[in-house]
């Protein structure tokens, strides 16, 4: 095995424990709301502590990959992990839990930036894509870490044991993998502690990034409503348009690069904003299970190719480090993910479901169009224009 392969298996090894630790906490939310006895209203302002932390820590990331190297802020985001997830299970009021899931939310995009900045550098000494696979090995850990939350609760575990059981695997693992870890400084100039504004590239990736995670959020949070209230599936299968959108995303980035590489960034991401439009409209022309869940797996093939590929695009930036490039896309990606799923539901008091999921479908075109529009923006370096 050459070096490269294993620092590749390291750094994969690490996405998937990054997947792990918030797929963990996801998992036994319920029985935090049991323990703190919280109604629906507290519980979601709780859980607005998490995307707090972690949109104030996206100029942090940046500024720190930038000063201090991308390994460092990889193994400190890791102690983070290490620290605040078991501090959720531990926690013992409410004075205590929320800090420790602002802290945790601030850990999840330290990490975040941190890593893809790490995949860049590996995927320029590869000369080609390999971004994908490190997005797909996230998304099969959110899997592995609903199936452990699964067992845990079945067994009686308690969260606290749970996340300690988790975080020590992350500092375990940690400590194996640090030693191939790129160790790379970033060059040129800026980084300071502000999100500095995108050039034309930055712009428009960032806005194919938006409406991709504009997509992925109303995916993620009415999957199960739409297959409930339009498709009106039996109560036992109301679940099967989200495994069949998530198993969709996940396979599709694995795959991702292979395709990538093959016919080039632009066209993937064409193809890909048309695949979502037409998954989408599918499933609101015709709201039967079949074509219903054939529809939400073509918006999960749609949506899994687009964040690799923007971060891979941005992160070549040839006015920003890829640290600060990776924050900018990030933190506008990530307005997309806030601001689909309440936008759906007011759509849908407004108008209908059905009306929601047109505008998420018309989002998805989008995607192409912008994939068409002058395209040499997309060009910032070899690996990109592949």
């Amino acid at each position: 095995m050459t070096l490269l392969q294993k620092r590749r298996i390291a750094l994969g090894s690490l996405f998937f424990l990054a997947g792990l630790c918030f797929a963990s906490w996801a998992s036994r939310i319920p029985d935090i709301q049991v323990k703190f006895d919280l109604s629906e209203s507290q519980l979601g302002s709780l859980l607005l502590g998490l995307p707090v932390g972690s949109v104030l820590a996206l100029p942090l990331a940046g500024w720190a990959v930038h000063r201090f190297g991308s390994r460092i802020v990889v193994l400190l985001s890791s102690a983070g992990y290490i620290v605040f997830l078991p501090l959720i299970g531990f926690s013992e009021s409410l004075w205590m839990l929320v800090p420790v899931v602002f802290f945790f939310g601030m850990t999840g995009n330290l990490m975040n930036i941190s890593l893809n900045t790490q995949a860049l550098a590996l995927e320029d000494n590869y000369g080609r894509n390999i971004l994908g696979s490190f997005h797909g090995t996230w998304s099969l850990a959110g899997f592995t870490g609903a199936g452990i939350g699964a067992i845990m609760i079945f067994l009686h575990v308690l969260p606290k044991f749970h996340y300690l059981f988790v975080a020590g695997l992350v500092l375990i693992v940690t400590f194996l993998v640090q030693s191939l870890l790129v160790d790379e400084q970033s060059s040129g100039g800026g980084g300071g502690l502000v999100l500095r504004k995108p050039d034309d590239m930055l712009l428009r990736i960032g806005s194919i990034s938006f409406l991709g995670m504009l997509c992925e959020g109303c995916m993620f949070d009415w999957s199960g409503v739409y297959f409930k209230k339009v498709v009106e599936i039996e109560a036992g299968l109301v679940a099967l348009g989200y495994v069949s959108f998530m198993g969709a995303m996940a396979s599709g980035r694995f795959i991702a690069d292979r395709v990538t590489n093959k016919y080039g960034k632009v066209l993937i991401l064409r193809i890909s904003g048309l695949v979502i439009f037409s998954g989408l409209i599918l499933s609101v022309l015709f709201p039967v299970p079949i074509v219903a869940t054939i529809g939400f797996l073509l918006v999960g093939f749609g949506v899994a190719s687009i964040i690799p590929i923007a971060y891979s695009t941005a992160g070549r930036s040839k006015l920003y480090p890829p640290g600060v490039s990776l924050a900018i896309i990030s933190t506008i990606s990530f307005f997309g993910f806030l601001i689909g799923p309440p936008l759906i539901g007011f759509i849908a008091d407004l108008l209908s479901l059905k009306a929601s999921f047109t505008l998420v479908a018309i989002a998805g075109l989008g995607i192409a169009v912008l994939s068409t529009i002058k395209t040499d923006v997309f060009y910032p370096g070899k690996v990109a224009a592949k």
